[in-house]
């Protein structure tokens, strides 16, 4: 009689997946890294990928220092990893905010510098983070109450380059649901993390309140969500081709007369797309608006530009605009 076989892992076929469409196979030496949380998507995420490259897989925890649990999930870690045979490095670092920064958003930064530190001294091919379908529909109804625009909208992205080191999210169309039930059934431990339950933080109200009025009301709508945060991404990227080709028009910083030759809105466009790539910055839409208006308004030598877009000022310098960081 044979044994019954473990069920098998989804991460499995979506990380296949992943590799073809980001034509992945071609690396086929170098290390691979995992970003390990302990908890169950990244759990799952990890065995699959030890399961695709045996003996070239590590796991990278970072321990943010921000609770008490934070040393329990480093030690379930270590524990996880010495029993499956996969290399584990961890770094700590100090991911506390100051009075007026998002807690959530400067963990998220310290988090991923940490991860590209880590994956720049091995030498990893990638690093791999275990963001699922829940985790997108969470991010498209943030962006939806935030009014964002199609940057926002886009969600998280499949593959995507940060502190130059290149991260990818094989897991977006998995539902948590579903990494869960496979590691119950297969008898594999992993945390849950406390603070997750703490609705004093944004997300966590959307996964708590939004997520399941909209599970009542639509019922398999993660999907329909990602396809829709799919489109926005599709419609970023054209947007993009188009600021490339109006900023060989206009120069770069841009040329105000031929800012005016322009529509508003690919005007807006061009200053986004300028912004975003020699300041790394965003206006704000009232602050857009108004820049839009100092342009249209900029006919005379001696018009003044002085308006405050993010931390910086956008001014006029001679024919052009230029962006000007704090002193």
């Amino acid at each position: 009689m044979k044994a019954p076989q473990s069920p098998a892992n989804p991460c499995e076929q979506a990380l296949a997946a992943w590799c073809v469409r980001w034509d992945f196979q071609a690396q086929t030496s170098a290390p691979v890294a995992v970003a390990f949380s302990a908890g169950a998507d990244s759990t799952a995420l990890l065995l699959a990928s030890h399961a695709r490259w045996p003996g070239r897989v590590t796991a990278l925890h970072v321990h943010h220092g921000l609770q008490a649990a934070a040393d329990d999930f480093e030690s379930h870690a270590t524990a996880f990893c010495a029993l499956h045979g996969i290399a584990l490095k961890v770094e700590r670092v100090q991911a506390g905010h100051a009075t007026g920064e998002s807690p959530e958003d400067v963990a998220r930064q310290a988090r991923y510098a940490a991860l590209a530190r880590m994956g720049q001294e091995m030498e990893a091919a990638c690093v791999l983070l275990g963001q699922h379908a829940d985790d997108q529909a969470e991010t498209v109804l943030l962006a939806l109450s935030r009014g964002a625009g199609m940057p926002g909208l886009s969600a998280m992205a499949e593959r995507f380059e940060r502190h130059g080191t290149v991260f990818g999210r094989p897991l977006l169309a998995l539902s948590s649901a579903a990494l869960r039930a496979w590691l119950t059934q297969a008898g594999h431990a992993f945390v849950d993390d406390p603070s997750n339950a703490d609705q004093r933080f944004t997300r966590n109200r959307i996964r708590a309140v939004l997520m399941p009025a909209w599970d009542a009301c639509f019922p398999g709508f993660r999907p329909m969500l990602a396809r829709s945060a799919a489109h926005a991404a599709q419609a970023q990227r054209l947007l993009d081709e188009l600021a490339v080709m109006d900023v060989a028009r206009v120069g770069t910083p841009p040329d105000i007369r031929a800012m005016q030759s322009l529509s508003r809105d690919r005007q807006a466009n061009v200053l986004r797309h300028w912004l975003r790539t020699q300041a790394n910055v965003a206006a704000s839409t009232a602050q857009l608006d108004e820049l839009l208006d100092q342009v249209a308004a900029c006919t005379t030598r001696g018009h003044r530009i002085h308006l405050k877009v993010a931390h910086g000022f956008v001014t006029r310098g001679g024919s052009r605009l230029q962006f000007t960081p704090p002193i």
